[in-house]
């Protein structure tokens, strides 16, 4: 399932870029200035072909990217149950005071 996932999404992903080259720009480097005074898609709207496609590629770009992302999440899901809450070794410790009298003791 992953590995179909992967590969609609790298197609997507091709996909897209490709339909952003093929657009043309509708102003010049003016634009990224603060230049143009048009609307945001132009005086003739949103329309055309490459426009759509781009749009249906984007809507699959995003769709295969939460799946996967909500899949890979759910891999890496951790347990509650622990090695040290399931098997408790107790080790027997001096107390400090104790080992401060033998140290004493041995000097």
């Amino acid at each position: 399932m992953e590995s179909l996932i992967i590969t609609i999404h790298i197609i997507a992903c091709i996909a897209l870029v490709i339909l952003v080259l093929l657009q043309s720009g509708k102003e010049g480097m003016g634009v990224i200035f603060g230049g143009g005074s048009s609307s945001v898609f132009g005086s003739s709207g949103a329309g055309g072909l490459l426009a759509k496609l781009t749009a249906g590629a984007a809507i699959i770009f995003f769709i295969t990217s939460l799946t996967f992302t909500y899949m890979s999440a759910r891999k890496h899901v951790q347990t509650t149950s622990s090695i040290v809450l399931d098997n408790p070794v107790e080790a027997p410790v001096a107390p400090a005071q104790e080992k401060a009298k033998e140290n004493a003791g041995q000097k």
